[in-house]
């Protein structure tokens, strides 16, 4: 028996940060197999690794960007 949602959940919580990154890109990649979907991605994350190398914007920590958007939905 397919242990339930909330039951998945519980288990993908517990799992490290870096885990759960891998397992919601898995699970994001999964419901799409368009390939112009990857190619967008690939084009917006070069775009964004440009204006990294060329000092155009600054990394925020991450501690800061989650406070701001938690902010943001408020």
């Amino acid at each position: 028996m397919l242990a339930s949602i909330a039951e998945l959940e519980s288990q993908a919580l517990q799992l490290p940060p870096e885990e759960r990154v891998r397992l919601a890109d898995r699970l994001l990649t999964s419901l799409s197999d368009d390939a112009s979907v990857d190619e967008a991605w690939a084009a917006e994350i070069a775009r964004r690794l440009a204006e990294l190398d060329s000092g155009a914007v600054e990394l925020v920590p991450y501690a800061e960007a989650m406070a701001r958007a938690r902010a943001a939905i408020k």
